[in-house]
């Protein structure tokens, strides 16, 4: 009876947790029959269906500028990452391949990554299932934010001013570093 009653305690437990966790790498087909990936998801995510062939063109074929990485390597891992995109968008399948070789080049902890898609449909242009964007002012993508004990120190918006490397060097750095469309607004303390 005792092991029965734990079982049926551990059944609970598993449904519970399962019930809590988000769904990652989650898909919706809009009006036109597109599909686009929605909310958290990681790089398996890209490297599937109609998001692999952009994903690894622009991941293959980036060549990671080493010298900027090795002054930051350190730091960077000193740092949690959120990166906003959307499969749909140019900007961001051109630039998120490359941010993550970069990171990958750099050994970063992947477990640090947050990456969230957004949708582009009217009702719900730049959101994502769980709010993640809330507050966070994105007003472009992609948008890498940058958080060093859980505050936002600085962002990437779009495409990198100089690149991806050297814009990550002056952020991490502590350099004066003004993204695209301006000054970044104050971001909440995690």
């Amino acid at each position: 009876m005792a092991q029965r009653t734990a079982y049926s305690i551990l059944l609970l437990l598993l449904i519970f947790h399962s019930s809590l966790a988000q769904e990652i790498n989650r898909t919706k087909t809009d009006a036109r029959g597109n599909e686009m990936l929605l909310g958290k998801i990681d790089k398996s995510g890209l490297t599937q269906g109609g998001y692999k062939a952009w994903f690894e063109k622009q991941f293959e074929s980036y060549a990671v500028d080493p010298q900027p990485i090795k002054s930051i390597k350190n730091e960077l891992n000193q740092h949690n990452i959120t990166i906003f995109m959307g499969t749909w968008c140019g900007d961001s399948r051109r630039e998120v391949p490359r941010f993550l070789k970069i990171l990958e080049t750099a050994d970063y902890p992947m477990d640090r990554l947050t990456i969230v898609a957004l949708d582009y449909e009217k009702d719900q242009y730049k959101k994502s299932p769980g709010g993640e964007e809330k507050g966070l002012n994105i007003i472009k993508v992609p948008t890498f934010i940058f958080y060093k004990n859980g505050k936002a120190v600085n962002r990437i918006v779009e495409s990198p001013v100089e690149s991806l490397e050297k814009d990550m060097a002056a952020i991490l750095l502590g350099k004066v570093y003004v993204p695209n469309y301006g000054q970044i607004p104050k971001l909440p303390v995690d």
